[in-house]
């Protein structure tokens, strides 16, 4: 039994396959490791999907430019020099030669004269003609020259993938954490000039360990320490700051108008590659999705997910999920996953990447920045995750609190919050946890054969 609006223990669920926690971050990693291709699946492998939070990944070195010492390949289409030669003149005596007494005509010495001027002449004009030939050939090799567009102008226009990126890149960071166990890199984005960042909690808890550092880097290549303002596990959001001012700022949208089917951008640091943007679409709204703790096995951040097929990886976790119009939807957090790859580490993206929506980020890093804490909403129960049935079953329930001051007792089954069916505990929780304190929702219970409407107002804890 677990307090609610606390860190429960995840139960398995039936309908998406066991909950993992996260791969720890900064597990060990080559400075410059080698990214496997995929590998299909092998048959048999289980139908169920394991939706892991995005661990920073250690940084992939980007190959460098070839080696500027490597020798110039030899220019093989060299014109040879045709090596000059020259053609002896032959003369013969004609009928009307000059001569002195009398001589006779040698046919055979003559005729035997006239083919060998006659080869001389071939094999010349013949050589002369080939040279000739090739120089011709070499010089229109030289001169050849292949259709091709002209490069045309670099803008685009601002609703296209590359008119979005050039719009919202200069806004999003690199974040670089690590402490004497681990380091891991994962993504972040500028919502205030004046050096406010915001990011997962997971991407940031490294550096909150004792000697943890944070270094930010932008995408003109300037990095900065980075300090934590405040953190909220049960969302998995966290604000730091950099001492620096008129940056790039991005322009967070609503959430509340995503529909199924729209543009979808991820821009971040999948495994160390900085910069990095890929698009989708938005495939699924109010995903029930839980984030853990890789070292308790606790499950600690529950998410109502913006789902998307746009590639997320390791490394992305903190960056800006963006709309058509470059406008920050969404906290990049979590993949779903077929398993562990071959290697033992957490597998990459199967089109299954799950944001947390930015209208629920953006509360809690106002309360953040204000304060160094947030607060979130609970109704004062304790659930049995260990109930089978369908709904979220009460265990227990806080004396004066709303679950108690709405009628609400031990045993009692949660079937619906605002006519959304229910499926397990982990759905109420986070159904809840999409709304503030201080909303008043409608819960179906169920009991003794039938079922009830009761209204309970959210409380806040922190």
């Amino acid at each position: 039994m677990t307090e609610f609006g606390s860190t429960p223990e995840q139960s398995p669920d039936p309908a998406t396959g066991p909950v993992e926690p996260a791969a720890p971050l900064g597990a060990a990693v080559p400075a410059s490791p080698a990214i496997p291709s995929p590998t299909p699946p092998s048959p048999g492998l289980p139908s169920q999907v394991i939706v892991y939070p995005l661990p920073g990944e250690a940084g992939v070195t980007a190959p460098t430019p070839g080696d500027p010492d490597a020798t110039p390949v030899a220019d093989l289409l060299a014109d040879p020099e045709v090596a000059p030669g020259s053609v002896a003149e032959l003369s013969a005596f004609g009928p009307n030669s000059p001569r002195r007494g009398r001589s006779r005509l040698n046919l055979p010495a003559m005729i035997v004269v006239a083919a060998v001027i006659g080869l001389l002449a071939g094999l010349l004009g013949g050589f002369g003609g080939y040279k000739l030939a090739q120089r011709s050939t070499s010089n229109t090799l030289g001169t050849i020259s292949l259709p091709q567009v002209t490069a045309g102008s670099s803008s685009r226009a601002s609703d296209t993938i590359a008119g979005i990126a050039k719009a919202v890149l200069p806004s999003v960071v690199s974040i670089q954490v690590s402490n004497p166990n681990e380091s891991a890199t994962g993504s972040g984005f500028v919502i205030r000039s004046d050096g406010y960042i915001l990011t997962n909690n997971h991407v940031a808890a490294p550096a909150a360990q004792p000697g943890g550092t944070m270094t930010v880097q932008f995408q003109n290549g300037v990095t900065k320490p980075g300090t934590i303002v405040g953190v909220d596990p049960s969302y998995d959001l966290a604000v730091v700051k950099v001492d620096l001012t008129g940056l790039s700022v991005a322009t967070l949208g609503n959430s509340d108008g995503v529909q199924v089917g729209d543009t979808a951008v991820a821009i971040g640091s999948p495994l160390g590659l900085a910069g990095t943007v890929t698009s989708g679409i938005i495939s699924a709204l109010n995903r029930p999705v839980t984030a853990g703790d890789s070292a308790t096995g606790a499950s600690s951040a529950f998410i109502d997910a913006i789902q998307t097929d746009a590639a997320i990886n390791p490394g992305n976790s903190g960056g800006p999920l963006v709309n058509g119009s470059g406008q920050v939807i969404g906290v990049n957090s979590a993949i779903a996953s077929l398993g562990a790859s071959a290697q033992g580490s957490q597998s990459g993206s199967i089109g299954l990447g799950f944001a947390i929506p930015i209208n629920q980020a953006k509360r809690v890093a106002e309360q953040l920045i204000a304060t160094g804490h947030s607060t979130h909403p609970v109704i004062g129960v304790s659930l049995d995750l260990g109930f089978s049935g369908s709904g979220a079953r009460i265990a227990a329930v806080t004396p004066g609190g709303p679950a108690a001051k709405a009628g609400l007792g031990v045993g009692s089954i949660i079937t619906a919050v605002d006519g959304k069916v229910i499926a397990d505990a982990t759905e109420l929780i986070v159904a809840i946890r999409s709304h503030v304190p201080g909303d008043t929702l409608t819960f179906t219970v169920s009991g003794s054969g039938s079922s009830t409407q009761v209204k309970v107002v959210l409380s806040a804890s922190s």
